[in-house]
Order: C-alpha cells, then sequence, then structure tokens
C-alpha cells in the first residue's frame, strides 16, 4: 500500500496569558502565530494511515505526548483566570456566563485579526465558561490538561469543531450531544475515566483520529481501538445506537377556512418529495446514517407510510428509479388507496441498456382515480427543448454547461371527476450543482415556456360530455411542484414568484443563452409560493453539510386559494439531528404538504392583469395534526413523520 503523508494544520491560537502552557497541538510558541504545529499527536498519528502499522503503538504514542505536556503543565505557573472575549467581533459589554447570541463569522473587515483555534490547555480549570459555547466559528479547542469533571452538552453548539482536545482530565463521561459535531476529524481523550463512549457518537463520520489511550475502558471498545481502529469504533457505535424516539406528527397550519367549501368538491391535497433514490443513498454520501437505515428495503416502506398517511389527492415524487416506480410505487399506490400515476425518467434512460436504465430516476405524479381524471400528459427534456431554440444553438454556453444535463419535467392535465375543474399539474427536479446557477434559471425558463404554451392548447379542450372549453380566459390553474434546488434568493424562486428577471441578473453570469441574457426572462402567470408570508419552512434538505429550503408548490393565484399547509419539524427534535436520511426520516429531504382550493370562475376577471404579490395568508394559525400516523416512522412504530425548512443548491449528489 502506497504511504499516505497527513498533513500538519496551520493554527492560529489564542494566547493565554503570560503563563501560557502550550498544549501538545503547540510544539513551540512559534505555532501561535500561525507556523505549521508538528506536534507529537499528529506526528504520532501518521502510523494510522498506513495499512501494516498496527493501532495499538499509535494510541501509545498519542498519550505519551499528552502525558509530557501535562508534566509541563504541573511545573508552570497557572494564570488565576482568563476572561474569553471574541477579538474578531470586540465589544464593550461582555455577557459572563449568560446567554448571548452565537458568533458564527470570522473577522469583520474593521477587524482584520482572525482566529479559529482556542487553546485553554494546562489551566488548572474545574469548568468552562458557557460564554465559550457561543463561539460557533472555532475549529480546533484544547481544554487539555485541566481538572474538568465533565462536559457540557451545549459543546454540541460549536459545531465548527474539527479538533476537541479534553485529554488529562478528570471525565468518567462525554455527553452524548458530542455526536453532533459532525465535523470533528480529531478527537482527544487521554488519560481519563472513561469505561465506554456513548453511542451517539457513532455520527462522527468524518473522524479521523480517535484517542483514548490511559482509560478505563471496556475491553470490547479496548480492543476494538486497538486492532482496527478509529473507523471501526464509529462504525460500531452507528450501527448500534438505539434508534431515539420519533418526532410529534408535525402541526397542519390552517390559512383559510374551509367550512363554505361545498362538500369539499372544490378543494384537493397536494404532496410534494424528493423521496432519494436508492442509486444515491450510499455510505459514502450518508456517512452519518446507520447502514440498516439507509438500505431500499427499509426507507421505501417508510416512504409509502407517509405517502399513504398524508392521503393527499395529487401526489408528486423526485428520484423515483424506473424500476422501483414499475415494480414497487405504481402497484403499492394502486392497490393500498387507488392512485393512478405518470411517470418519466431522465433523458439518459433513453440509449441504456434495459439493467441500466432501471436504476435511473425521474419524476411521478401520482393522483387519486376516485377524484381526478388524467386528460393529457406531456414530457419536457430540457436539452431536448434547448436544441429546438434557434437562438441557442448559436451559444456554446448551451453545448458546454446545459446540454449536458438531462434533467425533465412531467406536465399534466387532470381533470376533477365532480367538478369538472381542470388543473395543469407540473413535477420538475432542477439541476442541483450550484455553480451552475445559469443552468437552473435557463431550465425553469424552458420549464415556463412549455408550461404556457400547454396549458393554452388545452385551455380550449372541451370539458369532458360538452363542448364547453377548459377555460374562457385561455389559461389554466397550475401547480408547479418539485425540487428546485434553489433558495429563495436564488434567480429561479426570484424569476417563478415575481415573474421576470433582467438580462443582467447575477445567476446568468457572463453566460449567454439567446434572448433569455440578451432581453431578460419574463413570464404572466401568476405564481406563489404555497409556503410564504410568514409560514417558511426552515428547510426542506437537512444534511450536516448543507440545509435549505429548495423544495417548493408554486400555484397560480388567481386561480387557486391556500387552505392549509403541513408544518415544520419539531426544533426540540431537530436539536438532536446531524442529518437525514435516519431512522424516522427516510430521504434527505422531507416532503410539503398543501391545501388547495378552486377560486370561483365569478371572482376571476377575464384577461386579468397578473398579481405577483405575496402568497398565501398572514392570518394562519396551528390546528393540530394533519393525520395521525402520518409524519414519522421509527422501526416497528412506523409512526412516521417528516418536514420541511431550511436550504438551497443540494450539495450532497453531485449525480443527482
Amino acid at each position: 500500500m502506497t504511504e499516505q503523508h497527513y498533513n500538519p494544520i496551520l493554527y492560529q491560537s489564542l494566547s493565554n496569558g503570560p503563563n501560557q502552557v502550550y498544549s501538545p497541538a503547540q510544539s513551540s510558541p512559534a505555532s501561535l502565530v500561525g507556523t505549521p504545529a508538528t506536534s507529537g499527536y499528529h506526528l504520532g498519528h501518521m502510523a494510522m494511515y498506513n495499512g501494516g502499522v498496527p493501532r495499538y503503538p499509535v494510541q501509545m504514542n498519542l498519550a505519551q505526548k499528552a502525558r509530557a505536556a501535562a508534566a509541563v503543565a504541573r511545573s508552570s505557573g497557572l494564570s488565576s483566570a482568563v476572561t474569553i472575549t471574541d477579538p474578531n467581533n470586540p465589544t464593550k459589554n461582555t455577557t459572563i456566563n449568560g446567554e448571548g447570541a452565537d458568533k458564527t463569522g470570522g473577522a469583520t473587515g474593521s477587524n482584520p485579526q482572525q482566529w479559529t483555534t482556542l487553546d485553554l490547555g494546562g489551566m488548572g480549570l474545574k469548568n468552562v465558561s458557557r460564554e465559550l459555547f457561543r463561539y460557533a466559528f472555532l475549529t480546533a479547542l484544547y481544554i487539555n490538561h485541566n481538572n474538568l469533571h465533565h462536559l457540557s452538552p451545549e459543546i454540541s453548539r460549536l459545531s465548527g469543531l474539527t479538533i476537541l482536545d479534553a485529554s488529562g482530565n478528570k471525565l468518567t463521561s462525554v455527553p452524548p450531544e458530542l455526536g453532533m459535531l459532525s465535523n470533528l476529524k480529531e478527537l482527544l481523550l487521554v488519560d481519563n475515566g472513561l469505561v465506554t463512549l456513548p453511542a451517539e457518537l457513532g455520527t462522527l463520520y468524518q473522524l479521523e483520529i480517535l484517542a483514548l489511550e490511559g482509560n478505563p475502558l471496556n475491553e470490547s471498545l479496548k480492543n476494538l481501538l486497538q486492532q482496527e481502529g478509529t473507523n471501526a469504533v464509529i462504525i460500531y457505535l452507528r450501527e448500534n445506537c438505539p434508534v431515539p424516539l420519533p418526532p410529534p406528527e408535525r402541526e397542519w397550519i390552517t390559512l383559510e377556512d374551509d367550512s363554505g367549501a361545498s362538500s369539499g368538491q372544490d378543494t384537493f391535497t397536494t404532496f410534494c418529495y424528493n423521496i432519494l433514490a436508492e442509486n444515491y443513498a450510499t455510505s459514502q454520501m450518508y456517512g452519518y446514517t446507520p447502514s440498516w437505515a439507509l438500505t431500499w428495503e427499509y426507507r421505501k416502506e417508510l416512504i409509502l407510510q407517509e405517502i399513504l398517511a398524508y392521503s393527499a389527492d395529487i401526489v408528486c415524487l423526485q428520484e423515483v428509479e424506473l424500476g422501483q416506480y414499475e415494480d414497487y410505487f405504481k402497484e403499492q399506490m394502486k392497490q393500498q388507496a387507488d392512485y393512478d400515476g405518470v411517470f418519466w425518467p431522465k433523458s439518459r434512460a433513453k440509449t441504456m441498456p434495459e439493467k441500466d436504465r432501471r436504476v435511473v430516476d425521474g419524476c411521478a405524479i401520482f393522483y387519486k382515480a376516485s377524484k381526478f381524471d388524467l386528460i393529457d400528459k406531456q414530457i419536457v427534456e430540457f436539452n431536448h427543448v434547448a436544441l429546438q431554440r434557434p437562438d441557442f444553438r448559436k451559444t456554446e454556453d448551451i453545448f458546454n454547461r446545459v446540454m449536458t444535463k438531462d434533467q425533465i419535467a412531467v406536465i399534466t392535465l387532470l381533470e376533477h371527476k365532480d367538478t369538472k375543474n381542470r388543473i395543469v399539474v407540473v413535477n420538475t427536479h432542477i439541476y442541483w450543482d450550484p455553480v451552475f446557477k445559469d443552468v437552473k434559471l435557463v431550465q425553469v425558463a424552458m420549464l415556463m415556456d412549455e408550461i404556457d404554451k400547454l396549458s393554452t392548447q388545452w385551455a380550449h379542450l372541451p370539458v369532458s360530455g360538452s363542448n364547453v372549453p377548459s377555460s374562457t380566459s385561455g389559461k389554466l390553474p397550475t401547480l408547479i411542484c418539485g425540487d428546485f434546488n434553489s433558495q429563495r434568493d436564488s434567480g429561479v424562486y426570484e424569476y417563478l414568484v415575481k415573474g421576470s428577471v433582467p438580462q443582467g441578473h447575477d445567476d446568468f453570469g457572463d453566460h449567454a443563452y439567446g434572448t433569455y441574457t440578451s432581453e431578460g426572462l419574463s413570464h404572466k402567470m401568476t405564481l406563489r409560493s404555497a409556503y410564504s408570508d410568514g409560514v417558511e419552512l426552515p428547510f426542506t434538505n437537512f444534511t450536516p453539510t448543507y440545509e435549505a429550503e429548495i423544495d417548493y408548490i408554486f400555484y397560480s393565484s388567481n386561480y387557486l386559494s391556500v387552505l392549509g399547509l403541513l408544518g415544520g419539524v419539531e426544533k426540540e427534535y431537530m436539536s438532536r439531528v446531524v442529518g437525514f436520511p435516519n431512522a424516522h426520516f427516510p430521504s434527505d429531504h422531507v416532503p410539503i404538504l398543501a391545501e388547495f382550493k378552486f377560486r370561483s370562475q365569478s371572482t376571476i376577471p377575464k384577461g386579468a392583469t397578473p398579481n405577483f404579490g405575496s402568497s398565501g395568508s398572514n392570518n394562519h394559525n396551528s390546528s393540530g395534526n394533519r393525520n395521525s400516523g402520518g409524519g414519522n416512522s421509527s422501526g416497528s412504530n412506523n409512526s412516521n413523520n417528516n418536514n420541511s425548512s431550511n436550504n438551497s443548491n443540494s450539495n450532497n449528489n453531485n449525480s443527482k
């Protein structure tokens, strides 16, 4: 095996004062000014990267360095007190051991001094100030060789930590909340009183160094660490961590009273969910998730339970593999809830052999056969549509950036069985990479062009059993659902809800896309997001490295109104979650759900000017849970609960 070399880290440490005692991370005072730290900890651990070197000598080496530093500490004078202040953002009034806002940034323009490492080693500390846990910008914390008997659970607030050294203290346990520090690469706990580790540390999927020598560890844990190393310990903890209680069911938020609706015939619900394709759910991508919770056999049951529990009239799913649609969802949705469906895979499936194309994901629209009839369906292949535009053929960016992406959209025309109201339902999955903001915007612009063409065409079709056209205004109510991989400050969101973006929009960059970039984009639909006006979700995609609202249900507000929405996942539950998927949430996304009402035709002015105001209603209230059993699942409990919240540009799956 080729030897892999460990690169020392550059440290910028905060001096403890004139009686500074250097932690093992600091071989000399020179490390205080940013020179490479060549500590015994790091050099001693090199052997862990060489396949033929036993782990036990590594643990001994780490322990020897820790003890040497402790000896220096005992022979040095100790500072009696240290006031913890943030030089990146100094203030006149400092809160001592009180509640304050978390500090997440570095230095400001007015104060260029920056530090991300804090060394409090060898100071005889018996407690650590709560003020310290506000400094979320810290990447390295040394509290080694003190007299600490416990670590506060609040240490989980230091989410940026990559190095934590608490060696040479009097710890008999570490808090389970330590598992929330998913960015940790080095956890040094030499010479304490630890007998075991909490199973919650199994979420430390990026951990490279776990130093535990000098602790009275139980034999199984000790042998596992010595014989197989850090990664084996983390895997063991992760796979054997007890499943926590599921979160409470997500609350239903009422925006408008629907008591006046006649038997609910003019109302319907819409459910949107990126279910995480089996092909993307790998342990390399989701290393914090137990392997059993990543298996498709486990996840598909939770996904189906969740869909059926909410019992929406229209269901839009993204990342559905062709094989899973044909073999599982199509059959189960029909048998268990009388759903009919429409599905198309991404464009690449057309050129693949049967075995390979079965794992290509795409978009599916299901609808209750008891409530809607399918009138027509179309697929929009963005790379194919781009070739049909003469102005696009003249630009290299189309061929280099757009044509290489095979995202699609599925567009259907549904007719309500009782009221004969017709509605255009769109389901799409826009390209994921934040580097390609221009491609996202172009894909959505092409989608809007296609929706406009089809809506105009379908509006003139007669309703079932008559010669009356579907719409006298030439347009139809429209829902656009999907994973847009775009946050609310993106060009995609701005274009959809405001109706236009200028030719020089930042998301276009310096790329050229015919009239899209020379004239700007515009559409005449009155689109709004169902989740607006104070009921935005903090996320719909949640992982350790990415948290954002990127899934939406847009609706034409001149034809539809929102009656209610599915709320978010409980904050208390989320405070203990590193990322999705997990035992309760089978995808890295959470579903969103909205109830709509067809507006009376008498209230829709013919040829009305589009109104691009904000969506929803400010008068909303929480009214309990939408469905018992809908939202959360945990093993045999199967009470499945899911939510949406914060994020944009899902950077988890570069193949999505």
